[in-house]
């Protein structure tokens, strides 16, 4: 049996959210939080826009850009997308992990529309970029973070699309860079690329997503919670100035505002960005000293750098029935937990028997590689038990 690696890492949160803390991160951070203020007083508000300021830097969002936030985080995020954007054009949804099937699965069942087209992985499991119809709404997940799968390359996004682009851009905002001139409607959230905490979700609006908004009016009665214009249908300006429709954690606020600040210390996206890659090449260097192990994603163009996805390859292991996967699966997440190594990084239950690790930038690289000989410790203690 492998002997047991000395070397821990630091610090064991290798989940795919929420994520790890930026670095050095302490509770004494937030000490200047506004405990017991309205969101609405003069204070409140000049912090929610501190935020909205340091986001627009470290992001590099175009100036003609709208963004707001909204409860919920990237989920809420998402929907308030659909609920005030669909329903003019056709849609077509690429679907390339669990999370692209939920969202085709509330376009089609709950808002009810009928002109819809779902795109899922072909037979070898390659998205289906050549399929897209721009005159339609075009809906995908920019990391397809149970699936392993990144569409950061854009090249097959037209320029003179006459639909829209909603992209749920969660596990991939902060951790590469978006690409902003192809996403007309863009949520994601701070607790992934940014470590922050969760329960606020980012709304990112192109001007022709804002033209969008302001001459078309859904079928469906909106939510107030979703709502993102007047009830003369102009764009509700005051949402995208620091005056949210309802009341955030001000300890949320903080936390992200905290986050932000040391994402523009070290300087901002293209850091972030450098820190990701340094990350992922820690595992692509280790994965060829190893036979068991591999990308869950053959082709790199195609694999996200952010939550790498691992699959067992071992011939016994491939002989096991998938029930049998999963459980094996997490004997081997559960013992690196007791060993306080590494926790949450079971593939999404739903998903591939897999191991997904995080990669983002608030890990810490030394980190990853004290992890990598725990993994082929795990790997064989428990394949001899």
């Amino acid at each position: 049996m492998e002997a047991m690696p000395f070397v821990r890492p630091q610090i064991p949160n290798f989940g795919a959210g929420p994520c790890a803390k930026p670095p050095g991160w302490e509770l004494s951070h937030l000490k200047n939080v506004l405990i017991a203020r309205s969101h609405r007083s003069i204070e409140g508000v000049e912090r929610i826009q501190e935020v909205l300021y340091l986001l627009r830097l470290v992001l590099n969002i175009p100036e003609n850009y709208k963004v707001t936030f909204v409860l919920g985080s990237a989920t809420s995020a998402v929907e308030t997308l659909f609920w005030n954007l669909l329903g003019k054009k056709k849609v077509q949804v690429h679907a390339w992990d669990i999370f692209g099937q939920r969202w085709a699965n509330d376009i089609r069942k709950i808002l009810e529309i009928n002109d819809f087209e779902l795109l899922e992985l072909n037979s070898r499991k390659l998205p289906q970029f050549e399929k897209t119809n721009f005159e339609y709404d075009i809906i995908f997940t920019l990391n397809a973070s149970t699936s392993g799968i990144i569409a950061s390359n854009v090249s097959w996004i037209s320029h003179n699309r006459q639909g829209l682009t909603l992209c749920d851009a969660t596990s991939a905002a902060f951790a590469i860079p978006l690409p902003w001139q192809f996403l007309d409607a863009t949520a994601f959230s701070f607790q992934k690329g940014l470590g922050s905490e969760a329960g606020i979700g980012v709304i990112v609006l192109s001007p022709k997503a804002v033209e969008r908004l302001e001459k078309h009016t859904p079928l469906w009665p909106i939510p107030y919670l979703f709502r993102l214009t007047t009830d003369k249908g102009q764009l509700n300006k005051k949402l995208f100035e620091g005056f949210l429709l309802n009341t955030p954690s001000m300890l949320l606020i903080e936390d992200a505002l905290h986050a932000l600040k040391w994402a523009q210390t070290i300087g901002n996206q293209q850091a972030l960005y450098q820190r990701t890659l340094k990350n992922y090449n820690v595992i692509k260097k280790w994965l060829v000293t190893v036979s068991w192990l591999q990308f869950l994603v053959p082709l790199e163009e195609l694999r996200s750098p952010t939550t790498v996805c691992l699959e067992i390859i071992a011939p016994w292991f491939k002989l096991l029935t998938l029930g049998s996967q999963w459980e094996w699966i997490k004997q081997f997440c559960s013992l690196l937990a007791e060993q306080k190594v590494a926790f949450d990084i079971q593939n999404h239950i739903s998903a591939a028997p897999a191991l997904r690790i995080w990669c983002g930038p608030t890990v810490e690289t030394a980190d990853l590689e004290n992890l990598m000989p725990w993994l082929d410790w795990a790997y064989h203690k428990l394949k001899k038990e």
